[in-house]
């Protein structure tokens, strides 16, 4: 079997990587496991010491998907593991999860129930991505934000340049490897509750929910989002010049503006477009 790197993001997860990482070891003997320790303040460095593990440490937070794309680099398995170092996930997991992708596919995603979603708010978003990628992309998205996956580590790696810093690198991923025609599968699993308290502030991160909305579809095709809106414009422009003809038969500048976004954002939709096309073009 192909070499198994276990990559776990931890900012102040000592209390549950003391329960996680013998879990780990017993579930996945001679896999290497790497902890990111984001900027920790507490004992995590002495957890992953005593329980034998790799501890790569920051010297300030820098954010879960840097921590994420330390560990990719870091890593020396053919297979990267990713789970969350807060507890959640179930390590016995991990063996259907590699059973799914030695089936043909180059990543499988954990996709947990609604029992396993954080909160309702946090439920409610998370159907909302999943509806969306899933129009966008022509594939049924059960899980997009689920950070339980395992993938290819080769063809993780052609994306690392694509994550941001932040929370939303399992969207960035899945609609990168969607994009580059790579199988994604999703595999159920229950999420637990996590142990100690989260690190996602609901008022802070609101925008960043709605930016990942964008994202999804600027990530895969930009002109799916673009030229819909762009309609729009051109539609209302068109009732906006009926009204007014019909009533003071002129054509009025409202109209003419109503046109012209709607060119304006179909133009924008189709170098965004391109520009999304040579971000995925491999070199050679």
């Amino acid at each position: 079997m192909s070499r198994i790197s276990i990559i776990l993001p931890a900012k102040n997860e000592a209390a549950a990587l003391k329960d996680l990482l013998p879990r780990l070891t017993a579930a996945q003997p001679g896999a290497e496991i790497i902890v990111v320790d984001d900027g920790s303040t507490d004992d995590t460095k002495a957890v992953c010491a005593a329980s034998g593990v790799v501890c790569l440490s920051s010297p300030y937070s820098m954010g879960n998907g840097a921590a994420i794309k330390r560990g990719a680099r870091a890593a020396k398995g053919e297979i990267l593991v990713f789970m969350d170092g807060d507890g959640q996930h179930d390590p016995a997991d991990i063996a259907r999860l590699m059973a799914r992708l030695e089936q043909g596919y180059d990543m499988v995603v954990g996709a947990r129930d609604w029992e396993s979603q954080a909160g309702v708010g946090r439920g409610l978003a998370n159907t909302l991505y999943n509806w969306l990628a899933s129009r966008m992309t022509g594939q049924a998205v059960a899980d997009l934000t689920s950070g339980f996956r395992v993938a290819r580590a080769d063809r993780f790696r052609e994306f690392i340049h694509l994550l941001p810093n932040g929370f939303s690198y399992p969207t960035t991923s899945t609609m990168a490897f969607f994009r580059s025609a790579y199988g994604v599968a999703y595999e159920p699993i229950k999420a637990a509750e996590r142990v100690g308290k989260s690190h996602i502030k609901p008022l802070k991160d609101g925008v960043r929910f709605l930016l990942i909305i964008f994202k999804i579809a600027t990530l895969y095709s930009p002109l799916k989002l673009f030229f819909p809106v762009s309609v729009v414009f051109f539609l209302l422009g068109c009732l906006n010049y009926a009204w007014t003809f019909a009533h003071d038969g002129r054509l009025t500048n409202m109209s003419t503006l109503l046109w012209s976004a709607g060119v304006i954002v179909f133009l924008i939709g189709l170098v965004s477009e391109q520009i999304t096309a040579l971000t995925y073009k491999k070199d050679g």
